[in-house]
């Protein structure tokens, strides 16, 4: 019971700070918390989690209120690489980091 959401455009340490949040509660107990998280991230991890146990219930035929967050793991993807407009000619390189998030369940 896992899902992968990767090339999300927001940092990695910033993500793996939510993550920290849910990992090893309850799948419910995870969503509502990260339904009400005022943070980017909480978006990115609401999903995957989601969509984790969107597979379970489809493949394995497990009822959500069994599932509990077993680990999420969270990786450096790729670093976009953009340029900023300066004076004098100059551009100055901006970093635009995204982020790899993985989400295993598993049953209570």
């Amino acid at each position: 019971m896992k899902a992968n959401l990767r090339k999300v455009r927001i940092s990695p340490k910033k993500t793996n700070i939510v993550a920290g949040l849910v990992r090893g509660k309850g799948v419910t107990e995870a969503l509502d918390i990260l339904n009400f998280m005022p943070r980017k991230a909480a978006q990115a991890i609401y999903k995957a989690i989601f969509s984790a146990t969107s597979n379970a219930e489809k493949n394995n035929k497990v009822k959500k209120e069994d599932l509990k967050v077993k680990a999420i793991v969270v990786n450096k993807g790729q670093v976009w690489k953009r340029y900023l407009p300066s004076s004098r000619g100059r551009a100055l390189p901006l970093r635009k980091p995204t982020a790899h998030i993985s989400v295993e369940l598993e049953k209570k």
